[in-house]
């Protein structure tokens, strides 16, 4: 609509200039057919006594001719059978002695000359012509150009119609695709390189928001399964002891003991739900928490203390000064957690918790004496699904997502869980954002680009 409303503008104004020029271009040429047959009747002019007289009559057969001839107040020649309204504006004109006129009635312009000889004025020579041609020629030329203009307008609308479609079908079918993309395959891309044209940029921007929508399906599916697995285990538990309880007789001391074991187990699950939430608030809440990480160390290693006695392991936590995070304790626990188990099931004699803070951040750092894990590997064990027996065929296969779940516990808090090299066993390094804000906030701003609340 925009193309065909300028276009028609631009035509309409070239109509009219062209036939504007046109016209004065005809009125100027009838003016010079006026000047040559009043010069043509000036040479036929001559003297006799004085006075003006006519030497070779005017040629009153040519076509459209018409010349008066005045001389001292008479008529010396005129048309034959000229109009009346012709007549009185010839003799008016010869009054003046010179110029244009024009007489509406008959659409003839008239040209009054001034008969010279030695600088004394003898007498007046009007000519008249008709404009009927002139304007029969500027009336065709109107009513073509307009027809013309026309057609060049259609023209364009349907050009620009066509074009307009052409341009946009592939945007068409890029919508389509993507809406079809979304709900179906989010692997699948447009366009890959640097955008060149308006078309390849609105590639990039919907390869962009598939790679969001698939980025965030991806960890959604992966969110989905940690929580299902750190929800599984407490569960499994309860449900474990209830059916153990059911499937013969005990006395009211066992019974009691069973429905401390399944209480125990359901603070466990209800400790797991606290710690996702808290992770989501980790993720948005602006509120700073003041957790001693010595403390919260000192709790995970009394919960494994039960385990670890028959194995003849120990525990020892190293922290030099009071050290604490702006992190809530039990999102620290759940951090801390899959690492001291992990540490629990794989060390030999001794687990270390090492607790120092430099920089702005905390850095709790868990080590034991196993068998550690090999350098390719060091990354690999933060992937959902990942399981040290892959490397370690005789060691324990869990389900391989307590580390993955430790690590966006970590990030989601504004720090970062890694895998450090060691030759004497497993070395894992938990950073903690410390109370310090400015620091802390920069962490939060890097975590929260891999990170998205729970709801």
């Amino acid at each position: 609509m925009i193309a065909v409303a300028g276009a028609a503008i631009s035509l309409t104004i070239l109509v009219l200039v062209f036939n504007l020029v046109l016209d004065a271009r005809l009125r100027v040429d009838g003016d010079n057919v006026l000047r040559e047959r009043a010069a043509t009747a000036l040479r036929g002019l001559g003297t006799v006594d004085g006075r003006l007289s006519v030497l070779e009559a005017p040629d009153q057969g040519a076509l459209d001719a018409q010349t008066w001839i005045f001389a001292a107040g008479a008529t010396l020649e005129q048309p034959i059978g000229a109009d009346r309204h012709n007549q009185l504006a010839a003799e008016r004109l010869a009054r003046s002695g010179s110029g244009f006129a024009t007489v509406e009635t008959t659409d003839t312009r008239l040209l009054a000359a001034p008969a010279r000889r030695g600088g004394r004025m003898l007498g007046t020579v009007v000519v008249a012509a008709s404009m009927a041609p002139y304007e029969s020629t500027a009336s065709s030329a109107l009513v073509g150009s307009v027809i013309l203009g026309l057609l060049t307008l259609a023209a364009i609308t349907a050009l620009s119609r066509w074009l307009t479609s052409r341009s946009l079908r592939p945007v068409a079918r890029m919508s389509a695709q993507a809406a079809m993309w979304s709900e179906r395959d989010l692997s699948r891309r447009f366009f890959t390189g640097e955008p060149r044209d308006e078309l390849s940029s609105l590639a990039s921007v919907f390869d962009s928001l598939l790679g969001r929508l698939g980025h965030s399906f991806r960890r959604e599916q992966r969110l989905t399964a940690e929580i299902s697995h750190e929800l599984r285990t407490p569960l499994a538990k309860v449900l474990a002891e209830a059916e153990l309880s059911i499937s013969r007789e005990r006395s009211g001391e066992e019974y009691r003991a069973t429905l401390q074991q399944i209480v125990r187990h359901g603070l466990d699950l209800q400790a797991v739900l606290e710690t996702l939430l808290a992770t989501a608030r980790a993720t948005s809440a602006d509120a700073r928490h003041a957790t001693d990480t010595k403390a919260c160390a000192q709790r995970l290693a009394s919960s494994l203390h039960n385990t670890l006695q028959p194995q003849a392991k120990t525990i020892e936590i190293l922290c030099s000064q009071p050290v604490k995070v702006a992190v809530e304790s039990n999102v620290v626990e759940r951090i801390l957690s899959p690492l001291l188990e992990n540490a629990a099931r794989y060390a030999r004699h001794q687990i270390t918790i090492e607790i120092t803070a430099t920089h702005g951040e905390a850095v709790i750092e868990v080590r034991d004496d196993g068998r550690g894990v090999r350098l390719e590997d060091r990354e690999s064990i933060f992937d959902a699904g990942f399981r040290k027996a892959e490397s370690h065929p005789d060691t324990h296969a869990g389900a391989g997502l307590g580390l993955p779940l430790a690590r966006r516990l970590a990030r989601a808090a504004g720090g970062d869980v890694k895998a450090l090299p060691s030759r004497t066993g497993a070395s894992f390094a938990v950073h903690l954002p410390t109370l310090n804000p400015a620091e802390a906030g920069l962490r939060r701003t890097r975590a929260d680009k891999d990170q998205t609340p729970l709801d």
